[in-house]
């Protein structure tokens, strides 16, 4: 098994299994981007620079997303489209509690 160890907001939600609707944990998109925050971030690894914590809705969302809002609804359809907003979640990791990786860690070695 692979480790990676990833930062995330204490308030973030838990990541949903495989193919339920996306609650905005951010553990997807602070692993690596998706192919338009490639472009944009200009990095295939690690965090997206586009993820942004949203404290009043305590969830983590696309930054691309949201500014395409404010370009009109044909801009916010194509990147919904981009990032597979709404097709639930794609993200085949599965996060460990901190007490357990030091035990994930010691497996690897």
């Amino acid at each position: 098994m692979q480790t990676a160890i990833v930062q995330l907001h204490r308030g973030a939600p838990p990541k949903p299994p495989m193919g339920e609707p996306c609650n905005g944990c951010g553990l997807c998109c602070a692993t690596e981007p998706c192919p338009i925050g490639t472009v944009t971030s200009l990095r295939r690894r690690g965090r997206c620079t586009a993820l942004e914590w949203h404290e009043a809705d305590a969830r983590y969302r696309c930054g691309l997303l949201v500014r395409a809002g404010d370009s009109g609804r044909a801009a916010q359809r194509l990147v919904s489209r981009w990032i597979a907003a709404g097709q639930g979640c794609d993200a085949s990791l599965e996060p460990l509690a901190a007490e357990t990786l030091g035990e994930a860690e010691a497996a690897d070695a």
